[in-house]
């Protein structure tokens, strides 16, 4: 396919406002595509290269396009800014000067062309690298037509901003196969054990649907995390499940553990003062390791010390496990709040911060380990097999990763104590899970159950939210330039965030700026399309759905004004949770469920 086909596709979308239009657009733009080119155009969709887990970004700022454009086209900067901010886009700037421009080089180049040298932009790096990156740029602009130049600045400044989810995305390729999304749940548990879009399309497409019961998990292809429904007494979570496994639960970083052994000895220096077998730590040395967060990003280099925990206490070929890291007091062994913990997420002085709050990773769950894949057998199997790997796991005072402890239980008055206990001990606290139950990829099944404090008291449970939109700030908020912000939460079903509360006070100086740098990051000029929001909380600034905040609330109300039907009483800001995506905020199903134990009580 030509580049410039694919633009009017782009254009198409960009256009609609139904979702079901813009899947039936993508299906129709699939169809027409040949499978060598599938992988690579869904990420050019996506504004990408790569699968959104993988660390490869194109490191441009807009002034960087902006200079590759006007040396490109030859224009005044001057000139070109001026009617740049008229339009509020670069890429439709562009395209109106490259409507005047007449080119000697122009090229009809086809999208495997323009994907390679978009690549080479994003993988250009060291000394000169952005004049290398604008010089790329430069000649696609120069070879491309008005319409693909509009889209092919936007995609290295981040701005491409189609309006369409994941979700969408594998409709479509429900539509391509079968003219409607009702293959849509098969690509969707695929895609929750491989979220790569780009490998689940081509699969479809060499494949057919058939293709899919093929996908396993792969090392270093994170998977999307299991989620637990909630229950607010011991009793009902034992009619529920019956006799269950009861685990702690922790409040720190939910961590994806990828593991491979390096057989191959790789002779390296070794740092000074190395003790024990040479050759044996070398190869450890050499064990690959790679840490996934909630929301897919790849963490590793936060945590130096769960990756070396890792290397020397897993016996095992390669795996893929999951644990709860959490900060601890080096000196008394005690658990550190998630406050305390959360300053381990950064990255500068990580070494530094890494010996004043240690971390250990409580693992709880096994995913694949040495060929097998382990997601689709019980919990019981999981478990043992997890105990078979996690080396000197009964002293928890000196490995970093060590087995979180659980209990076998069938009676409701018991767990409750457990429940209490877990508090005492500073932990947040336990998780049921089904002694035959499988762990389900990104489902929020009856496999695993929370009993938090929050659900055994009137006190109602934080709620994870989107942030979609603030006002200008104003008086002492003129500072921070925002004053209040408005939250909702995901419709599951229907694709939509809904709007339940907007929130002015309750955040200290510092988080009001910290807010403001997260929402400038993804300002937009006009309401995302998969908003709903009344007219009396339309807000100043609108957001892109990135930001997820935990917010608590004294009670859940019902609201005519916002598009939820609730709303959240005296709302505030818990803290925020750069772990999560936002798909993985706060439903509107599980918000009706959060109503019901509020009632109940």
């Amino acid at each position: 396919m030509k580049f410039s086909k694919l633009a009017t596709y782009f254009e198409r979308i960009e256009k609609t406002a139904s979702r079901l239009e813009m899947t039936q657009i993508l299906a129709e733009l699939y169809k027409d595509l040949a499978p060598e080119e599938f992988e690579k155009t869904v990420y050019l969709l996506q504004g990408r290269v790569v699968p959104a887990f993988e660390k490869i970004e194109f490191g441009m700022a807009e002034k960087t396009v902006v200079k590759a454009v006007i040396s490109a086209l030859s224009l005044d900067k001057s000139y070109f800014e001026a009617e740049n901010r008229k339009s509020g886009d670069v890429g439709k700037t562009t395209e109106l000067f490259k409507n005047q421009y007449i080119s000697f080089e122009a090229k009809d180049l086809t999208v495997l062309e323009v994907y390679h040298e978009l690549y080479r932009m994003a993988t250009t790096s060291g000394n000169g690298s952005q004049e290398m990156k604008k010089n790329i740029l430069s000649l696609l602009i120069r070879q491309l037509d008005p319409l693909s130049c509009r889209y092919v600045v936007r995609i290295p400044a981040a701005l491409l901003r189609l309006g369409f989810s994941d979700m969408t995305v594998l409709d479509a390729y429900s539509w391509m196969i079968a003219g409607d999304k009702s293959l849509r749940l098969q690509i969707e548990q695929a895609y929750h054990v491989r979220p790569d879009l780009g490998f689940i399309g081509r699969t479809i497409k060499e494949k057919g649907i058939e293709g899919l019961s093929l996908i396993t998990p792969k090392v270093f292809t994170p998977i999307i995390m299991m989620r637990a429904e909630r229950l607010s007494s011991g009793e009902e979570i034992v009619k529920q499940i019956g006799e269950c496994a009861i685990e702690p639960k922790y409040d720190g970083f939910r961590l994806q553990v990828h593991y491979k052994k390096n057989n191959k000895l790789q002779i390296t220096n070794l740092p000074d003062g190395w003790q024990g077998d040479k050759s044996n730590q070398n190869k450890q040395m050499n064990n690959e390791v790679r840490l996934y967060s909630r929301s897919l990003e790849d963490v590793t280099f936060m945590y130096p010390d769960i990756v070396a925990g890792v290397k020397n206490e897993i016996d095992a070929e390669e795996a893929i496990f999951e644990g709860e890291a959490i900060g601890f007091d080096p000196h008394t062994g005690a658990f550190l709040p998630f406050q305390e913990t959360v300053q381990r997420k950064r990255k500068y002085d990580i070494e530094e911060k890494a010996k004043e709050i240690p971390l250990k990773l409580f693992t709880f769950e096994l995913l694949y380990c040495d060929g097998v894949n382990f997601i689709h057998r019980s919990f019981t199997e999981r478990r043992n097999q997890l105990e078979k790997i996690i080396k000197f796991s009964g002293d928890t005072s000196s490995n970093s990763i060590v087995l979180a402890p659980h209990t076998i239980m069938n009676d409701g008055k018991a767990i409750e104590k457990t429940f209490e206990k877990a508090i005492g001990e500073g932990l947040e606290g336990i998780i049921a899970k089904k002694l035959d139950g499988i762990y389900q990829p990104g489902a929020r099944a009856w496999n695993w159950i929370k009993f938090k404090r929050s659900y055994s008291s009137k006190i109602n449970d934080t709620i994870d939210c989107v942030v979609m939109g603030f006002d200008a700030g104003k008086g002492k908020r003129t500072d921070f330039g925002i004053g209040a912000f408005l939250v909702g939460v995901y419709d599951d079903k229907k694709e939509q965030y809904l709007t339940v509360a907007k929130i002015g006070t309750g955040l200290t100086d510092e988080e009001w700026r910290q807010l403001k740098i997260k929402a400038q990051k993804s300002n937009v000029t006009l309401m995302p399309k998969n908003y709903l929001v009344d007219k009396l909380m339309v807000c100043d600034v609108w957001v892109e759905p990135r930001i997820v905040v935990e917010i608590r609330a004294d009670e859940i109300t019902k609201s005519p004004i916002h598009s939820a039907g609730y709303a959240f009483r005296f709302p505030r800001l818990e803290r925020f949770r750069d772990d999560k995506k936002p798909e993985d905020s706060t439903s509107l199903t599980e918000l009706f469920q959060m109503i019901k134990i509020q009632e109940k009580e």
